[in-house]
């Protein structure tokens, strides 16, 4: 089921005067899922728009190289697992 999907699906209850919306679990689970991707569009679009800008160099659009980007996530997951 796809996030516009899970949209059309819910039950709406009353409870003391508020209106609450029921959804079952997986449609909940595609509707952040589909809000989620559409994060992510909006961010790569955002990054291909400043790439564009700056004529399509990497460095002054702000991209950073993934050994760079590798190296952070090995610092980021070693200091997490000494939590």
């Amino acid at each position: 089921m796809t996030g516009l999907e899970a949209l059309q699906s819910p039950q709406f209850i009353t409870v003391k005067g508020k209106r609450f919306v029921l959804l079952e679990r997986d449609d909940w689970e595609a509707l952040i899922e589909w809000l989620e991707d559409k994060e992510d569009e909006a961010i790569i679009q955002e990054a291909y728009a400043r790439l564009a800008e700056a004529d399509s160099d990497r460095e002054k659009a702000g991209w950073i190289e993934w050994d760079v980007v590798r190296e952070k996530l090995v610092a980021f997951n070693s200091a997490a697992k000494r939590k």
